[in-house]
């Protein structure tokens, strides 16, 4: 256990000599721990409780109650513990994730992208609840990536010129309390994608994986490398202290392929505690139909389809579920792979300009 370094965000970033030298911090952290932490102001703090107060109440509901928060048109909802599976073996979490919640008369719906649809919040107080944490989360998540640009010697709007309407989405996770038959919360794995902001409750469980100097990290994006599983029995983790009024941000998978590697997907995984524990992770993304492309390294025609790359990631991991069994029956592949085909076509290479990093 170590503690990890916390910074306080700026109300904006403009790129003067502060902001840089705190994106210079911050680029270090990550590269040193994997993980930093975000100081909350009050009211981010009060909202923050207000999402783990609506939280609790849900997942205290009779599993009947919950089960019926499943939509077949999105992903978002309920997921009962044991559903999920990590490298092979179900992990103990009940989730809700929370995606964006798109109306019927969408025409997107319409068109039959998959993945959208309006979410099955169990009430209205839930919805509230969610929203406010999750708007506050995507103002943190902007300034982050303008700060994390200009750590990387690129231009401001490098990263948020891609999270623009972006399909920004959270899973709420509640995990029992330890029992005889495991320890395991969620096994070990990185996250699909940009940007992970966390909230945890005072229990404790996460532990994450700092970059290792040599080791191996497989391009979690592409089908034929997985992480799930990667190292989970080798040291070093290292637990990440439950701090009231932080939040944890650490990078996922595009933001690794982005950087051609030179800032890595953390892995993490959550040990089970002596009392039920529950926690918040943000994913902070690129928009739906939007072409994400190398911004570091050598040039190449590499990039990620964050639809596709969305919907392969959680037809993965719930092959069984009604979303999934949907778009197979209703051929919304085949409405993905033209979305692909125009967004490539539409999204020409561009490499953005560099600044000297000391």
């Amino acid at each position: 256990m170590s503690d990890l370094q916390t910074f306080s965000l700026p109300e904006s970033v403009s790129g003067q000599p502060s902001d840089m030298e705190l994106a210079d911090r911050m680029i270090r952290a990550w590269k040193r721990d994997g993980i930093f932490q975000v100081a909350m102001s009050a009211e981010q703090d009060g909202k923050t409780e207000r999402a783990f107060e609506v939280s609790r109440r849900f997942f205290r509901m009779p599993l009947e109650a919950k089960a019926r928060c499943v939509s077949d048109l999105t992903y978002s909802g309920y997921i009962a513990s044991g559903e999920e599976v990590t490298a092979g073996e179900a992990d103990s979490s009940e989730i809700f994730t929370v995606c964006k919640d798109v109306s019927l008369e969408d025409g997107r719906v319409h068109g039959r992208w998959p993945c959208h649809g309006p979410a099955p919040w169990p009430d209205e107080d839930y919805r509230l609840g969610m929203k406010a944490f999750t708007d506050e989360l995507g103002s943190v998540g902007e300034r982050l990536l303008e700060l994390t640009a200009l750590g990387l010697g690129l231009e401001i709007n490098a990263l948020t010129r891609l999270t623009h309407d972006g399909w920004h989405h959270m899973r709420v996770l509640r995990f029992p309390a330890l029992s005889s038959k495991s320890a395991r919360g969620i096994g070990a794995h990185t996250d699909y994608g940009l940007l992970v902001i966390a909230a945890q409750d005072d229990v404790g469980g996460l532990l994450v994986r700092p970059p290792v100097e040599g080791e191996q990290r497989n391009r979690n994006w592409l089908p034929t490398e997985s992480s799930a599983g990667m190292y989970e029995n080798e040291e070093p983790w290292t637990f990440v202290k439950p701090v009231p009024k932080v939040l944890t941000v650490f990078p996922g998978d595009i933001l690794q392929f982005i950087t051609h590697g030179q800032l890595l997907s953390t892995p993490h995984k959550v040990r089970l505690n002596t009392r039920e524990r529950y926690s918040m992770a943000y994913f902070h993304e690129p928009a739906f139909n939007t072409c994400v492309r190398p911004l570091l390294g050598p040039p190449s025609g590499e990039f990620i389809h964050y639809g596709t790359h969305f919907t392969n990631m959680f037809m993965r991991c719930y092959p069984d579920r009604v979303t999934t069994r949907r778009i197979l029956d209703e051929n919304r592949l085949t409405t993905l792979a033209g979305l692909k085909e125009e967004a490539v076509v539409a999204s020409a290479p561009v490499r953005v300009r560099q600044r000297a990093v000391a």
